[in-house]
């Protein structure tokens, strides 16, 4: 052979040539999680959900005290999300589609949900469009969630449990709700 590759084995070297390129355009697609998100000073992942804590929350156009107010949050309990943060402060996200900035130490880490629709929310003795109605959880009302299972949520408001479906409920998204 004279020290030449015969035709199969050099076919082979190319195929074993692309793999590997394509491999490298691969990898970074494939890295874990973990590689793929930046940390954060909290250490906690973002987008995540948070409740306020406070009757009146100022909301900030920038991330510290020297920026403006744009509006008050006056419901305590609400919950947030937020998308973006400082050592200090908090972008967040709320239900009517807002964002805004809020100081770290108005914030709690009760899981809270909030009720958007434009009729009461009934909430069930059981996870079932069937099941007795304990109690009814008003238009754009507060609830404590528990925890969510097959499409329902157990909720609490003003000391009732109950169970409502979770597309009655606000602040269940994983992803990211607003900008």
């Amino acid at each position: 052979m004279s020290g030449r590759f015969s035709k199969a084995r050099r076919a082979g070297i190319r195929a074993l040539a692309v793999l590997l390129v394509l491999f490298g355009a691969l990898a970074p697609a494939v890295a874990p999680a973990q590689e793929r998100t930046r940390p954060t000073p909290s250490r906690l992942p973002v987008p995540r959900w948070v409740s306020l804590k406070f009757n009146e929350v100022n909301a900030r156009a920038g991330p510290g005290d020297d920026y403006p107010a744009v509006w008050v949050y006056r419901a305590k309990g609400l919950p947030v999300q937020v998308v973006a943060e400082t050592k200090e402060w908090r972008k967040v996200c709320d239900p009517d589609g807002g964002s805004a900035w809020i100081h770290r130490r108005t914030t709690d880490g009760t899981r809270t949900v909030f009720h958007r629709g434009g009729q009461t929310l009934p909430l069930r003795a059981s996870p079932k469009p069937q099941g007795r109605v304990r109690a009814y959880l008003a238009r754009r009302g507060i609830a404590r969630l528990h925890r969510c299972e097959n499409g329902w949520c157990l909720v609490e408001a003003a000391k009732k449990k109950g169970w409502a479906p979770a597309g009655g409920l606000w602040g269940l998204a994983e992803r990211r709700v607003c900008r």
